[in-house]
Formats: structure tokens, C-alpha cells, sequence
């Protein structure tokens, strides 16, 4: 632990830099700082015939009822960075043309999000379809739009 110096908020200066800087890479600090993503609230689960389904847990704090969870396709496929990613289709509007491709927080996942994504399908009348890093989130976006282009 390095030495104690001024203190900010309750950590010296030395713990700042310690906690931050090693090494001192900005990338390395933006990681640290904003790419904290919650615990899993869901699972995805393949069945014999190769279909998949969503599973959530009691934290996903799911607000519909099972005809609407059954609406909700999910997948797992992988970016050009190689890096699996959770994709999830929410038929909301049957009829509708519109499909909205939708990136969420890296402060949440796609269990917490689910029942926002029905919601405000219903609401705009459009279907929704939606690992933290700049980098990885441009590769993540490309991936979900070849998923929601193929599929």
C-alpha cells in the first residue's frame, strides 16, 4: 500500500493513484471506473432441438407475466473481438415494422432490462432488440445488427 499523504475524502493522494494509476494507463483507469458490469440476472438456457430460453432470476425484477417472457427471444453470439454477447429480441408489437436496436447501460443487464424493453415496445409500438469497452461495444452494436439483420 503507498505511503499516507493529504487526505481526500477519507483517501490520501497516494491511495488515489495507487487504487487508479497502476500502472498509469487511461484506459486501464476508465476500465476500473466505468465498466463494472452488475452480476448476471439471467441465464440462457439450450434446449435438445438447439432452441434457446431466457431464465431469470429474482433480481431481473421481471413485472410481466410468462406470455410475455415467452415473447422474448435470446441468444448468445460472438463479436469480431471474440467476445460473447447476449442478444435478446422482444416481440412487442407483432404487426409492427420497426425494430429498435438497443444498447443498454454497462450498469445493468439483459435480465434487468427485459421488462423496460416490453414496455417501451408497447409504448412506441416497435420490437426491441438489444461487454463493456469502447472497442468492444462497437463490436458488440455490429454483432447484434448481423444477428437482427439474419434473423
Amino acid at each position: 500500500m503507498p505511503e499516507q499523504g493529504p487526505r481526500m475524502n477519507s483517501f490520501s493522494l497516494g491511495e488515489l493513484c495507487w487504487l487508479f494509476c497502476c500502472p498509469p494507463c487511461p484506459s486501464r483507469i476508465a476500465a476500473k471506473l466505468a465498466f463494472l458490469p452488475p452480476e448476471p440476472t439471467y441465464s440462457v438456457h439450450t434446449d435438445a432441438s438447439g432452441a434457446t430460453s431466457l431464465h431469470l432470476t429474482e433480481r431481473a425484477d421481471w413485472q410481466y407475466s410468462q406470455r410475455e417472457l415467452d415473447a422474448v427471444e435470446v441468444l448468445v453470439t460472438r463479436t469480431s473481438r471474440g467476445n460473447r454477447v447476449g442478444c435478446m429480441f422482444v416481440r412487442c408489437a407483432p404487426t409492427s415494422r420497426y425494430t429498435l436496436l438497443f444498447s443498454h447501460g454497462n450498469a445493468v443487464d439483459l435480465g434487468q432490462m427485459c421488462s423496460f424493453y416490453i414496455g417501451l415496445g408497447s409504448r412506441i409500438n416497435c420490437n426491441v432488440t438489444g461487454k463493456p469497452s469502447e472497442k468492444n461495444l462497437y463490436a458488440d452494436i455490429e454483432a447484434a445488427w448481423q444477428v437482427l439483420r439474419n434473423k
